[in-house]
């Protein structure tokens, strides 16, 4: 296969792909080791999740400004109002959805995320969700799956790949318990896989960010509305 028949943007070097590619699995894979250290130490997962949301929005910044790959990487005004649209008509569906399985869930006696209820009231950390949002699509979609499509990947292969990875993900970073993880890294694959065929549609980041927004929504109505209505 040809380098042009590779490299789909065409105007994007070859040289500045792989380095996209190759950064954003570096960082993943820093995130990783970093969250797997910090759950031998007191400090725990905290030193991950500050890297994950600084180093991927760091990364985005770098190879856009450096590198003029905005529109390479779907960090893009063009569109802006279809994306927006499928991305919250979407993430509207999904919060639906989710509510209604987590009001079953409580129903049937399941037990609540009260660590997560701490980190996100107790410690005030709520108001920082709108960062996680930008810095976990901004890798997984604007980095990592834009990058798998410069190189001709799949788009089916390259949906389920960063899916995977960014639900395994909540185990590297997530200060809370294994169950509390692990519900998180259920709720993560909807997200990854509605939002990854949404980016590579619309060549647009932000129809993912819109519907992970709403998602995220959905989590604090799952935490905090539901169980008082059981």
């Amino acid at each position: 296969m040809s380098t042009e028949a590779t490299i789909t943007t065409g105007a994007m070097p070859e040289n500045h792909v792989r380095q996209r590619l190759v950064s954003g699995l570096a960082l993943a894979g820093t995130i990783w080791i970093v969250g797997l250290v910090g759950s031998l130490t007191p400090l725990t997962e905290w030193p991950a999740l500050f890297l994950y949301v600084v180093g991927s929005i760091g990364l985005t910044l770098y190879l856009g400004v450096r590198r003029n790959a905005w529109d390479a990487m779907f960090v893009t005004h063009r569109g802006l109002g279809r994306a927006l649209a499928w991305g919250g008509g979407i993430g509207l569906a999904l919060l639906l959805v989710d509510n209604a399985n987590t009001y079953m869930y409580y129903r049937a006696g399941g037990a609540p995320m009260a660590q997560m209820e701490e980190i996100l009231i107790g410690m005030r950390l709520v108001v920082l969700f709108p960062l996680l949002v930008l810095a976990e699509e901004f890798l997984w979609r604007g980095v990592l799956l834009s990058a798998l499509r410069d190189v001709g990947c799949n788009h089916h292969l390259a949906v389920l790949l960063t899916t995977a990875a960014y639900a395994l993900n909540h185990f590297a970073v997530a200060p809370v318990g294994v169950a509390e993880r692990a519900m998180m890294a259920a709720m993560g694959l909807p997200i990854g896989i509605a939002g990854g065929y949404l980016a590579w549609k619309t060549r647009s980041v932000w129809a993912p960010v819109a519907l992970h927004g709403l998602t995220m929504v959905s989590m604090i109505v799952d935490i905090f509305v539901i169980p008082r209505l059981v």
